[in-house]
């Protein structure tokens, strides 16, 4: 089931640029910054109430990301769900039908483990399940 949305992915082209502008337009404090190279994706959050924004930079050019804006531009990529248990909720989602592009969890960005069902399942908006590592 689904608890709250824990955040929403925006890919862009440069970090450092999308960070300055979005520290000024929501007046807001850059969270932090990792990078993920097994998705070949910088990432940087920002904390608006129970809510986080996250900025997607690719670090190569295979990267889903570095994909994502050759076809679509910038803008938003997806939008993540929290979770209290995602192998539970892949099970559940699968059984529903929904389409699935992880059917295992992996290591994702912010301490989580994630999965992404693909958009053709759901109208088009790629969706991410979050839970917290333990």
């Amino acid at each position: 089931m689904f608890r709250k949305i824990e955040h929403i992915g925006i890919a862009v082209k440069d970090l450092d640029s999308a960070n300055r502008m979005f520290a000024e337009l929501a007046s807001a404090e850059l969270l932090k910054v990792e990078e993920v190279e097994s998705e070949g994706v910088k990432t940087s959050f920002f904390k608006l109430g129970e809510t986080k924004i996250e900025f997607l930079e690719a670090t190569n050019t295979d990267s889903p990301i570095a994909k994502f804006i050759e076809k679509n531009g910038e803008g938003m990529h997806h939008i993540a769900f929290d979770v209290e248990d995602i192998h539970a909720e892949i099970n559940r989602l699968k059984d529903l039908g929904f389409q699935l592009i992880n059917e295992t969890p992996k290591e994702g960005a912010d301490n989580k483990i994630i999965a992404f069902l693909h958009p053709k399942s759901t109208n088009r908006v790629l969706i991410e399940l979050c839970q917290d590592k333990k």
